[in-house]
Parts: structure tokens; sequence; C-alpha cells
């Protein structure tokens, strides 16, 4: 046994003010007998109480003495009743309702940290939503945004009076495709607009020829799923006529006449 810890429980002093029930007290008749140093301790305690008791009591007068022995004595003699003490409250008792409070309060403090918790994460959670939908907000925005600036771009070479349009018709290959071609020969930009062209495999691409001085000059190539104006390669000046046709991914350095999807020629004036 560690005594220190038994005599800091204060078992002992409610032994001393009658506030164990009896198993209680039969063990700590037990541990006195058996440990010396709690018999002291209780010893002390007893004097201790004894000592504060004689300093707060108050003598009465030597009248109130003699006027209560005189009733005593002139009271008639009655059998003694002998009035069992019991406990009204256990110290056993104090510490279970102790105890069960702390569990009490440890279950609320816990209820409250996770209620707390699981605001927090929903609230964490509905940040990082409304963090995304902002986030995808922005990227509609600038998509938007991008596309008005190119339409504004388009426009501006559509309206441009130094940028000549050529339209180019479908050929036996594919009757009902049709392209446009805007070529300012001053600046030998070439842009190309697509109505209808029909979609490639993975191996082929679209090129663009450029007829000047009757031979096929390269122009670029392209896939056939893109809107708005398409920058091809700068010519030189002097073109006729432009034409489609359907090669290799990557295209050839001539064309295949066979695959001609389109052809048109440049109104002159």
């Amino acid at each position: 046994m560690n005594i220190h810890e038994y005599i800091s429980s204060g078992i002992l002093e409610a032994y001393m003010l009658g506030e164990l029930s009896e198993q209680e007290r039969a063990e700590v008749e037990k541990n006195l007998a058996q440990y010396p140093e709690l018999r002291e301790e209780l010893a002390l305690l007893e004097e201790t109480q004894e000592r504060l008791l004689m300093e707060a009591s108050i003598a009465p007068k030597a009248s109130v003495k003699a006027a209560l022995f005189a009733k005593i004595e002139a009271a008639p003699k009655a059998e003694a009743k002998v009035v069992p003490l019991t406990p009204t409250q256990p110290a056993a008792s104090v510490w279970k309702f102790a105890a069960a409070a702390s569990i009490t309060l440890a279950l609320i403090s816990s209820y409250l940290a996770y209620d707390y918790w699981s605001k927090w994460k929903r609230t964490e959670n509905n940040l990082a939503e409304l963090i995304a939908q902002n986030q995808q907000v922005a990227q509609d925005y600038n998509r938007v945004n991008q596309r008005l600036d190119k339409l504004e771009d388009d426009l501006k070479i559509t309206d441009d009076p130094s940028f000549k349009r050529v339209i180019l018709n479908g050929t036996p290959n594919a009757p009902q495709a049709m392209a446009s071609v805007y070529w300012k020969e001053s600046s030998k930009e070439v842009y190309l607009s697509l109505q209808s062209l029909k979609q490639l495999s993975k191996e082929n691409q679209y090129q663009l020829w450029a007829i000047i001085d009757g031979k096929p000059v390269d122009a670029g190539v392209f896939d056939g799923d893109f809107a708005g104006l398409l920058k091809m390669k700068d010519i030189g000046s002097g073109a006729a006529a432009f034409a489609v046709t359907v090669e290799p991914r990557g295209g050839k350095a001539s064309p295949t006449l066979e695959t001609m999807q389109v052809v048109g020629n440049v109104v002159k004036g």
C-alpha cells in the first residue's frame, strides 16, 4: 500500500466524521491495525479537530450551568433511548457522484468537440466546393473572353477590304464540301474558314495549296474540327487559285490531286 496516497485520499477524515459505510469502516480499521503511520495520522486529525472545536467554543455563564442541573434533577426519570447514528451520505456515495459527474462532463465535452469538428468539416467542404465553383466560373469566363477576342480578331479580317475572299467549292470527291480563304497579297497572310468538310482518320490531314504560276505551293496542313478562322502559312504573291487535298498526317511536298476536296479561283480586281 502507498501510505501517502491513502492518507491524501481523505478516507481517514471520512472515517473520523462517520461518513463511511460499514464495509469501508472495517477496511479502514484493518489498515489502522496494520500500519502505525495511519494510526498516527488519525490521532493527529482527531487532535486537530478537538483543538479547533475548543478554540471555537464559548463558555456558558455559571448561572446557566446551575439552572441546567436543577432542571435535570427535577425532571422525572425515564428510560434512556438509544438512537442509532447512521451516516447521512457515505463518502463512497460522494465519490460515486463525483465520478458520475466527471463522466457526464467528459461525455458532454466529447459531444461538443465532435459537433464542433463536424461543423468545421462541413464548413471546410463547403468552402472547397465554393472555391472549385469560383475556379470553374473563372475558367469559363476566360474561355468566353478568349472566344470573344478570337471572334473580334476574325471579324477584323473578314471585314478588312484588303483581304480577298476566295470561295472554295466541293469537287466530285466531296460535292457538299465548302471552305473560304482570306488572302492579303501585300502581307502574304492566309486565313482559312471551313463551312463543310468531313472528319478524317487520325492518319490523315487536310492540306491547303495555293496555285502560283501554275504550280502548287504548300499553305499548311489542318484538321477539320476548328471554328472561326485558322492562320495558315504565308504565301507569295500572284496566287491564281486555292485547293484542299487529303494527305498523310504532316502533309506532302506535292498534292495528291485524286483526293482534292474543294477548289476556288482568285477573283482579280
